[in-house]
């Protein structure tokens, strides 16, 4: 495997955890170790920023519910029919729980049967995601770079369990850029995976391009950020007044 684009703009923004690429395979990938141990599918993210790029199988699954997302099992009733949430305190009954069964995204049975994690630091494949830890003013200049010139905005898309589903597999289904929010999923904070409050930003491989041209053309740190309300207010009405006047011409 080996990268399609040159993603070291990333490393510029100086991320307190590593950007992480993440790629679906039917295939074994060549050049990297399987993952020694089982872990939670969510859990992944956090070993990938820390070790070597690696690949998981269904047998590195801790998690019962990631191989059914992955494609990698069949469906499992106990789960499907909503029977743990209740007794875990999420939902208050079985009808509620199932609910988030019907809408969550999944891979096709079959399609996958690895997947290859690896920090930007040690990137070597085109990656499917790339799934980046920020705080807010970092996020900031991630989304506008991303509708920089398409006008598309972000999702906050989740659920309060399966939060997995949510950070791999929806922005790679649909192709749009997904965002959460550390502390709000059950299985991260019961993991106690990251501090509460960062914001995890899931990047599908077709808008990676344009984001990566636009952070080359962009202003990171706009200089209203500084002005203060008065003069940025004052700012906004004297566009508005240079633009009417243009209108005039």
């Amino acid at each position: 495997m080996s990268g399609k684009i040159d993603l070291s703009i990333f490393e510029k923004f100086a991320f307190d955890y590593q950007p992480v690429g993440v790629k679906f395979l039917l295939a074994k990938p060549e050049g990297m170790n399987q993952l020694d141990r089982s872990a939670a599918f969510c859990e992944m993210l956090k070993i990938a920023q820390e070790a070597e790029p690696f690949y998981a199988a269904k047998e590195n699954q801790e998690c019962a519910a990631a191989p059914i997302l992955l494609g990698m099992k069949d469906p499992d009733p106990v789960f499907e029919s909503g029977q743990i949430g209740p007794k875990l305190g999420v939902y208050e009954d079985p009808r509620a729980n199932r609910r988030i069964y019907q809408t969550m995204p999944k891979l096709a049975k079959g399609s996958v049967n690895y997947t290859a994690f690896s920090s930007l630091a040690k990137l070597s494949f085109d990656p499917d995601l790339l799934i980046i830890t920020a705080k807010p003013s970092q996020a900031e200049i991630v989304f506008r770079a991303a509708g920089y010139k398409t006008g598309s905005g972000w999702n906050a898309k989740g659920t309060t369990v399966l939060g997995c589903a949510w950070l791999y597999l929806y922005p790679y289904v649909h192709g749009e850029v997904n965002m959460m929010v550390t502390g709000l999923h059950h299985g991260m904070k019961a993991r106690n995976l990251f501090p509460e409050g960062l914001l995890l930003l899931s990047l599908p491989f077709d808008v990676l391009p344009g984001i990566v041209d636009s952070l080359k053309t962009i202003t990171w740190d706009l200089p209203q950020y500084h002005w203060g309300q008065e003069m940025h207010c004052k700012r906004m009405q004297e566009i508005a007044s240079e633009v009417r006047q243009e209108l005039l011409r």
